[in-house]
């Protein structure tokens, strides 16, 4: 199950262990749900911004860590992996050690959830229980959701609607349709990296017993599927832009566009785990420059409409 080689420092393990590129994942629907709230609400609030950039970077982290000892356990991650390092598989750490950081992860985010609760009260609660149980069950619990088709499903949901419509919720007290189509807008590539991910691992997944959406979809179905979230993001931004003044400023996040086109024309032709791991790598890098685009464009529109006579 496992391969046999020298442990690194403890820095290298940690960086591999909590894969710290896979972040932006987390922390671009949270900059989203604020600069929706700043416009909603007509004011910042830094302190909520950082507890639930910390709560999900968090819950980010302990599903990467549940993620790393279950694969190593049920053997999808064997010597023929293609991806980045593995801990566990590697033996670097046991799976109880990597169990128990991804246990510890996860209380971190609900201790610093809990600031939030008593901003939010009860919807929060409720959204951030869910949010942790659902990070436990990507790869926890008996059907775990990394094994199935509905992945990128669950991502769109937690890492869009859910983490953008909540953070709107604690500085407006009201979840929008704005919030909400932000949401569907970002959790969109978060899904992309999914799928580039799976992707790349088809076969081995295949050969674990996986059934994800890549596997049903085949390699030219979820090439096509890329695709399709791409639109998706155009199509979910210049909605938002029409809703009007500040709404507007949305559409400034279609500036990272022609970033997303190179992506996918680069998956197309992908042949080498190399070019499937730059592709996962700038896919997240695609969903951080779009979220960092549409929240400025809606603060700026905010301050314009301020202005204006």
């Amino acid at each position: 199950m496992t391969q046999t080689s020298s442990r690194p420092g403890w820095a290298v393990v940690a960086w591999h262990a909590i894969r710290p590129r896979t972040l932006p994942l987390s922390l671009s629907p949270v900059l989203a749900g604020s600069a929706v709230g700043w416009v909603e609400a007509g004011v910042a609030r830094p302190d909520i911004t950082l507890a639930a950039a910390l709560s999900a970077a968090a819950i980010q982290v302990g599903t990467n860590l549940q993620n790393d000892a279950a694969d190593a356990l049920n053997q999808t991650d064997t010597e023929e992996r293609r991806g980045p390092v593995r801990v566990t598989a590697r033996g670097w750490l046991s799976a109880r050690q990597v169990l128990g950081a991804a246990y510890g992860a996860f209380a971190l985010a609900v201790l610093c959830g809990l600031y939030l609760v008593a901003i939010g009260g009860w919807p929060i609660l409720v959204l951030g229980l869910l949010s942790v149980a659902a990070g436990y069950a990507y790869s926890g619990g008996p059907c775990p959701i990394s094994r199935g088709p509905l992945g990128e499903f669950f991502v769109i949901v937690f890492f869009g609607l859910v983490a953008v419509g909540g953070v709107a919720y604690l500085h407006s007290g009201e979840v929008t349709v704005p919030a909400l189509m932000m949401g569907f807008v970002v959790g969109l590539p978060a899904a992309a990296v999914l799928l580039v991910n799976n992707l790349r691992d088809l076969d081995g997944d295949r050969k674990a017993g996986r059934r994800t959406l890549a596997i049903r979809l085949g390699a030219r179905g979820s090439i096509w599927l890329f695709g399709t979230l791409l639109v998706g993001v155009v199509l979910g931004l210049l909605a938002i832009a029409t809703l009007g003044t500040p709404w507007t400023g949305a559409a400034l996040g279609l500036a990272a566009m022609p970033f997303g086109i190179r992506i996918w024309r680069a998956l197309a032709g992908a042949e080498h785990a190399e070019v499937y791991n730059l592709c996962l790598a700038r896919t997240g890098v695609f969903q951080l420059l779009l979220t960092l685009g549409a929240a400025a464009g809606l603060v700026a529109g905010a301050w314009v409409h301020e202005l204006a006579p």
